[in-house]
């Protein structure tokens, strides 16, 4: 250990091969596991701390300057007193889960526009139907027009994967003074760090507007505590009857409420739903009963490779840390993400 090393405790299970990885960044990175439980002394002389749900009072770890969340959401963890303290810098995991995420979302898009339900409930009664070509006429998705809730990474790749797909795609920004993404890691290759894909980019306050439009509407944004639902009843009743409604966010970003009725009464014509307001989604929900919904339960974001990708945004922003450079990701305390 030399001098001026670094304490790192990942509080996470990740394997042998990938801490080896991380070490080999720097000697000066003095990094131990410490899963399921860390002992107070690790927390005592941590520096950095990776982690998804274990947390040191800030009594406990005197010496924190930094933790690198395991997921890209801080609703889970946001009421913890050391995410509060002005001196220790919180990032998170965004970036990691947009090619899955998109990939999802394509998945649901390509579903409904071919009636794949249909076919999968043809199919469980090895029904073969009359009329098929009329029945399964596609919508396909060239031509139609999507609607992006929110232009973090996630919603820049669904935007480029649309418009190879000659989607027309609009998108809805918080902060329409700063479109560019630089601060925010994302996987080679993918996204749309211009901001040059949508054909038009509409304020928060004109989320309606743009669901007006749109044949799919996507909500990527994060939770922020104590705000109102941003897919409102008057967003609801402004989409078309044909459009469908795609959730990879959180449950409470959507008045489920409002959705339940909009989808039962005919008023839009679907949804696809990772997320919900309370999960696992009960099972008296009437979500579980609507024709017109596809449910999965809260994994979008899951991959196979999931601590390789994580592991590779912590080296990113060891190397930065290591060299005192603006660290990715960064909760912005304000914004409550």
């Amino acid at each position: 250990m030399t001098q001026d090393s670094i304490n790192v405790v990942v509080a996470m299970d990740f394997s042998d091969a990938i801490l080896d990885g991380l070490r080999a960044i720097s000697p000066r990175l003095n990094i131990e596991r410490h899963h399921p439980n860390v002992p107070d002394p690790a927390w005592e002389e941590a520096e950095v701390v990776y982690t998804a749900h274990r947390f040191p009072d800030p009594a406990q770890a005197p010496r924190l300057r930094w933790i690198q969340l395991h997921t890209a959401g801080i609703d889970h963890a946001v009421r913890q007193p050391i995410l509060r303290a002005e001196d220790v810098d919180v990032t998170t995991a965004s970036g990691i889960h947009i090619t899955q995420m998109s990939e999802y979302v394509l998945a649901m898009m390509l579903a409904f526009a071919y009636r794949l339900p249909k076919m999968l409930e043809l199919q469980s009664r090895a029904e073969w139907p009359e009329k098929a070509g009329k029945i399964f006429a596609p919508g396909e998705l060239r031509g139609q027009t999507l609607g992006l809730v929110g232009y973090g990474s996630i919603n820049r790749e669904i935007a480029r994967l649309a418009n190879a797909l000659g989607m027309t795609v609009l998108a809805c920004k918080r902060d329409l003074k700063h479109l560019e993404d630089r601060d925010s890691y994302v996987e080679p290759g993918t996204g749309d760090p211009e901001a040059a894909i949508p054909e038009r980019i509409y304020p928060a306050e004109a989320v309606a507007s743009m669901a007006a439009e749109c044949d799919f509407v996507v909500v990527t944004i994060p939770l922020v505590d104590g705000a109102p639902p941003v897919i409102s009843e008057a967003v609801l009743e402004a989409m078309k009857k044909t459009a469908v409604l795609i959730n990879v966010a959180r449950g409470a970003v959507v008045d489920e409420a409002a959705l339940i009725t909009a989808l039962s009464s005919g008023k839009i014509g679907g949804a696809a739903l990772d997320v919900f307001e309370e999960e696992p989604l009960p099972s008296t929900s009437p979500l579980w009963n609507l024709e017109n919904v596809i449910i999965s339960p809260h994994i979008s974001g899951n991959s196979l490779r999931y601590h390789e990708k994580a592991a590779a945004l912590f080296a990113e922003n060891l190397h930065r840390y290591l060299e005192k450079k603006p660290l990715l990701n960064v909760v912005d305390r304000k914004r409550g993400y």
